[in-house]
């Protein structure tokens, strides 16, 4: 796959940013099985009918185009043109859209699509334009919870001390220090490995990652923590972007709201139908004592209302909190 990449890079013309060639590249990190897979095939598929074939999509999967903070740089700099991303890899460039994943913030999934589809969606859509990067459309990424190789967490002490990995993500490593943990960010695609190696003594995902990543049979004590959500920002580099007429534009849009309806759902539905799954595959489940979980992660809200004022406002309002 990756030298069957390399050789599309080395004939397209979209490495200059400027204008359209025959075949693009879609990159992303997930596995095959992930609903981010799914979607991105079902795009490629999408934006070629609507481009009547003149435009082709080579699916790039699996962080075969590099880490998400890689697909971001190689994106702004033309290499790819597209990647369904991380919200902790592009906080790193728009620090904004980390604000989304401030701990319980929403009540369930259709109330964060419908925060991401107005003009929060839009507001992060203007800060990436800034740093070189078009926001097509915002996919899902699940709310998370914790993994574990020996226990469950189900109250914050349970977490005192524990070395977890977290996403390049500063809420994150925020929500897990203010819960006592010795959080600690690392690749997604480096993350089975550590665990094996005793690095990290678990780490916490949406249930679809875990499994897609067979990380449950590393970690096979999962705690339904629900600490955060998160999304998957579809997004394409600007200099790319702006070389394309308003018709191949349109058709990246409409593939994208299009291909994410369905991801949405399938991440939706991902939770009640992975437990037995899983269950049954060896993984044990506890619920967490969400209303101390709260309350140990208060401090978090404090810091970034005092940091983003106006925005953590807006979006507690958005949220119905």
């Amino acid at each position: 796959m990756k030298t069957t990449l390399m050789a599309v890079l080395a004939t397209t013309t979209l490495i200059t940013g400027t204008a359209q060639a025959d075949e693009i590249i879609f990159a992303h990190g997930a596995n095959p099985g992930n609903p981010r897979t799914v979607a991105a095939e079902k795009w490629a598929e999408l934006f070629t009918a609507c481009t009547n074939g003149a435009t082709t999509v080579n699916v790039a999967p699996s962080a075969t185009m590099g880490d998400d903070a890689e697909m971001l740089t190689s994106a702004i700099a033309g290499v790819i043109q597209v990647t369904a991303n991380s919200q902790g890899a592009m906080s790193q460039i728009v620090p904004e859209i980390g604000l989304l994943g401030l701990p319980f913030l929403f009540k369930d999934l259709p109330t964060a699509w419908a925060v991401l589809d107005g003009e929060v969606g839009d507001m992060i859509d203007a800060r990436a334009q800034n740093a070189g990067l078009k926001v097509l459309g915002f996919w899902d990424n699940g709310v998370r919870n914790v993994s574990h190789v020996s226990k469950t967490v189900s109250a914050p002490a349970d977490l005192t001390g524990m070395k977890i990995r977290t996403p390049p993500d500063q809420m994150t490593v925020d929500i897990f220090e203010a819960l006592g943990a010795s959080p600690a960010p690392l690749a997604f695609s480096e993350l089975p490995t550590a665990l094996q190696s005793g690095v990290f003594d678990g780490q916490e995902n949406p249930l679809v990652n875990i499994y897609s990543s067979k990380i449950h049979e590393i970690t096979p004590f999962i705690t339904l923590t629900g600490h955060k959500y998160e999304s998957t920002p579809v997004v394409v580099g600007l200099a790319w972007w702006s070389g394309l007429d308003e018709a191949t534009q349109t058709c990246a849009v409409t593939a994208t709201a299009d291909a994410g309806r369905m991801q949405r759902q399938m991440v939706a539905a991902s939770d009640a139908d992975l437990i037995p799954t899983m269950e049954a595959e060896g993984v044990t489940f506890a619920e967490a004592d969400k209303t101390a979980y709260q309350a140990a992660t208060r401090s978090v809200y404090d810091k970034y209302a005092e940091q983003y004022p106006e925005l953590v406002a807006a979006l507690r309002d958005a949220a119905g909190l």
